[in-house]
């Protein structure tokens, strides 16, 4: 079960370079206030747009 999602999408190169770093940091940050139940990653592109998506599902800890 999960109570809520947190999104991190990128288009642009540099952006998709770093969303690695966006998601720990956002990791880092909700250490210890969220469990992380569940996660999917997509990559979706047409021919001019590459866009890497990931989702984390997770409960806030009580």
């Amino acid at each position: 079960m999960f109570d809520a999602v947190k999104v991190f999408s990128a288009t642009k190169q540099k952006d998709r370079d770093d969303l690695g770093e966006s998601v720990t940091r956002w990791l880092q940050e909700h250490q210890g206030k969220v469990d992380i139940v569940d996660k999917v990653v997509k990559q979706s592109s047409d021919n001019e747009y590459h866009c890497l998506s990931i989702t984390l599902f997770y409960r806030h800890r009580r």
